[in-house]
């Protein structure tokens, strides 16, 4: 396993190491000291490969993330921290961004759950309205950026109110024909907040609506203080999956019904744009009762839950057993 970066450490004579802040599975995120601008914090995204992979392959790594950190420098929107700054030590590569100061919403959280308390739902919505923003900015980009990592502890508060959407370590910059994604970090984000067809090696099946899937299970953990059940659990336990309101009666209904339509298994049940999701929940906009379909690489059978009970049974048992064979496949 490759030895962290010291305290103290200078890189490219100009980022002092103070601290590592973070720690993934694919690299590590160190806070350190812009000794050209004084004064100036910035977070370094380390970047670490497989140093078993082919050499022909690492190469491609290599220019895959040079490809997306030249398009994730020129991003600007405020809620999201800027890249400055990328470049290669080594064998690493690093992203240099603003560092985010205050709080993760995981952190905020917790504190409430601690105090056996909800954090209120209005400014749940004002925080998730920032970060619609900040996602139909990324998806409106050409070609459109997926974050692919939405989760409570990526999302920052700062102590003006900011929030701030942190950490691209798994971001894809998705190409018009999908014959080539750009991922900085391969890796399938955290559970709790995956959606199905982020699950598996071929990077084709994601698309804008894994984020909304991700928007809504976030939303989901905090207003609830309960982790939800993640996407494979609930495809072969659908009663697995509380309803929002039965944990904190709190919610408004119209909520709910967002974050569960946003928590659709499939890809086709959920809103097609981070658009019609903030038109339904802030404003009462129609939810589709049967969205018209989207081609998706990833084909789950749709499950009608209007149809009579033994149907519904029966699409529900077949769906599992594509889903659990999928899931032997890519193990395999």
């Amino acid at each position: 396993m490759p030895l962290s970066l010291k305290n103290n450490e200078v890189l490219r004579g100009r980022y002092k190491i103070r601290e590592r802040v973070g720690q993934g599975g694919a690299g590590s995120i160190y806070l350190a000291d812009d000794l050209r601008l004084e004064g100036r914090l910035c977070a370094l995204k380390e970047v670490e490969y497989d140093r078993g992979l082919p050499e022909n392959i690492l190469d491609e790594a290599r220019q895959q993330f040079l490809r997306e950190a030249t398009i994730l420098a020129r991003l600007d929107h405020p809620n999201l921290p800027k890249v400055s700054d990328f470049f290669s030590n080594g064998l690493r590569d690093y992203l240099v961004m603003d560092y985010v100061p205050g709080d993760d919403l995981r952190t905020i959280m917790l504190e409430a759950r601690h105090n056996k308390t909800f954090l209120p739902e209005n400014q749940v919505l004002g925080w998730a309205f920032q970060l619609a923003n900040a996602l139909t900015y990324l998806h409106g980009q050409e070609p459109p950026i997926v974050h692919r990592d939405i989760k409570p502890s990526n999302l920052k508060i700062t102590p003006s109110g900011l929030l701030k959407l942190v950490d691209f370590g798994l971001v894809k910059i998705m190409t018009p024909d999908e014959e080539m994604t750009i991922t900085v970090i391969q890796g399938q984000g955290t559970a709790l907040y995956t959606p199905l067809e982020q699950y598996g090696s071929d990077e084709t099946h994601t698309d804008m609506r894994s984020d909304i899937y991700s928007f809504g299970a976030t939303l989901y953990h905090i207003l609830t203080n309960e982790p939800p059940p993640d996407a494979r659990k609930r495809f072969v336990q659908p009663a697995s999956l509380i309803a929002p309101r039965e944990l904190n009666p709190s919610i408004s209904a119209r909520t709910e019904k967002a974050i569960l339509w946003a928590m659709a298994l499939h890809p086709d049940e959920r809103p097609a744009s981070i658009e019609a999701f903030v038109n339904y929940l802030y404003s009462g906009g129609l939810m589709p009762s049967r969205p018209a379909p989207l081609q998706s690489a990833f084909e789950i059978p749709r499950l009608d839950l209007f149809r009579p009970e033994s149907d519904s049974i029966l699409a529900w048992t077949t769906a599992a057993l594509l889903i659990l064979s999928l899931i032997v496949t890519v193990l395999h």
